[in-house]
């Protein structure tokens, strides 16, 4: 027998980063909760930021007019139907709408997942 045979595991172990509850400790942020913000390359040197998870009660369409007059570009709410309402702008704006989106308290700084290149 080697000495990974001998290994036993306890059914439940012990997972040092849930709280009491059950949940990841990282926050309020849960699973489902983040606000996932990527950026897409079109053709050349073009680029889309896209805007997702922002909680449902927010008027997306003041949103976008705040985004739009802070960075200088042009966007729009787009409906999907597995992904429910997104916001897209022009350019990269990647670090900018997080920052918008600290400065105006809309979300923590937890909840925020910024993807792309």
């Amino acid at each position: 027998m080697s000495a990974t045979e001998d290994l036993v595991v306890p059914v439940a172990a012990f997972d040092p980063l849930l709280d009491a509850n059950g949940k990841e400790a990282d926050g309020d942020a849960e699973t489902g909760d983040y606000v996932h913000i990527r950026v897409q390359q079109r053709n050349g040197r073009k680029s889309l930021t896209t805007v997702q998870g922002l909680k449902q009660a927010y008027d997306y369409k003041k949103v976008l007019k705040a985004l739009k007059k802070d960075f200088c570009c042009n966007g729009t709410v787009v409906d999907d139907p597995e992904l429910g309402q997104v916001i897209q702008l022009q350019g990269d704006q990647r670090k900018n709408v997080q920052d918008f989106l600290l400065n105006e308290k809309l979300v923590k700084k937890n909840q925020i997942k910024i993807h792309g290149f």
